[in-house]
């Protein structure tokens, strides 16, 4: 019968350790508070192409809202609309057009699930992370709300966003 040296478990153990305490942090990509006004205000430019009003809602990856525009003329509702919209991209990591076309497909359970599946909200993605979303509601049609969220979070592609 072989005999392992308690010097060889201990260092067998050290490293998977080690090799476990690796795997359990990662560095995080964060929305901030700047990038979240760079999205908004690319957001407002294309509602001004438009003509058009529109409320512009910026929420991080865990839907919490950053930031808040309302572009006159508008409608007083947009701003809750604009702000579940971008949760809703920002929770399920997709454009919410998604959602919506899947329950106009059918798909209705997906009603009950806590979110706004109407067309006009986008994922934020920077280096292949999502890092928050945009909604926006209000402009002169569902697909114009679609056009200027696409815009917005098209405005931090190519650049790298804070840490932490």
């Amino acid at each position: 019968m072989r005999v392992i040296a308690p010097r060889l478990i201990i260092l067998t153990l050290c490293t998977a350790a080690g090799a476990a305490q690796a795997q359990v942090t990662q560095t995080k990509k964060v929305l901030t508070l700047e990038g979240a006004k760079t999205v908004a205000a690319a957001a407002a430019l294309e509602a001004k192409k438009g003509n058009e009003g529109a409320s512009i809602a910026i929420v991080d990856d865990g839907g919490n809202l950053i930031y808040l525009e309302r572009i006159q003329p508008t409608f007083a509702m947009g701003t809750t609309i604009s702000t579940e919209k971008a949760r809703t991209a920002a929770l399920f990591q997709k454009p919410t057009k998604i959602l919506e076309d899947a329950i106009v497909g059918g798909r209705t359970p997906l009603l009950n699930a806590w979110s706004a599946p109407l067309n006009g909200g986008e994922p934020i993605v920077v280096d292949g992370q999502v890092i928050g979303a945009i909604g926006v509601s209000g402009a002169s049609s569902a697909a114009r709300d679609a056009v200027i969220a696409i815009a917005g979070a098209a405005a931090l592609r190519g650049q790298t966003s804070a840490t932490r």
